[in-house]
């Protein structure tokens, strides 16, 4: 089944995954409000200066994705109690989600995607960037 939008994809997937889908979407929300909300490679995703975030469900739990394979292992102490691989962390809907670290890695996607930006535009002078 393809998904319209997010509560789509939401709404088809497993009820006992459904809340933590929720909490992950509120959580990166919270972080950049004003983000773009799409679905893009099957799941949500948040663009905000290029892709951010996005999250889904894997076999046993809930994914969120970084969209960056270099970023996980600067966390490594503090995901030693969760399974994470390239740039997806996974999560047991039976265990809270890690909210802090959570906002910390968006908040640090948030500033790689504007430096980006911004070294783009000083590449060209005269163009301007969007949060597309």
């Amino acid at each position: 089944m393809k998904s319209k939008g997010v509560e789509d994809y939401i709404g088809s997937k497993p009820p006992e995954l459904r809340p933590m889908l929720k909490q992950i979407r509120s959580i990166i929300q919270s972080v950049v409000p004003g983000a773009e909300e799409v679905i893009s490679y099957m799941i949500p995703c948040y663009k905000h200066f290029g892709m951010l975030v996005g999250f889904g469900v894997h076999k046993k739990g809930c994914s969120f994705y970084t969209m960056n394979p270099k970023l996980l292992p600067a966390f490594s102490e503090e995901l030693t109690n969760f399974k994470y691989t390239g740039s997806t962390i996974h999560f047991d809907p039976k265990k809270p989600l890690p909210v802090a670290l959570l906002k910390k890695i968006i908040k640090l996607r948030i500033k790689e995607n504007e430096e980006i930006a911004d070294l783009k535009k000083l590449a060209r002078p005269g163009k301007s960037t969007t949060k597309k």
